[in-house]
């Protein structure tokens, strides 16, 4: 099975360069902004099939 990340905590980070961070998202943990602040994710659970959205 592929290991991935499946959710990420409620800590918020300040920063003065939120490029900078957002390459590290995408480089350690393959989250992808897109040239946008923020993102949006789609998602179901494997063991009740509810779907729903994570945004950061």
């Amino acid at each position: 099975m592929e290991e991935r990340v499946t959710g990420i905590g409620g800590i918020f980070f300040k920063t003065e360069d939120p490029r900078k961070m957002q390459d590290w998202y995408d480089r350690h943990l393959g989250l992808h902004f897109q040239g946008k602040g923020y993102n949006s994710f789609l998602w179901k659970d494997r063991e009740t099939g509810v779907e729903g959205r994570t945004e950061f």
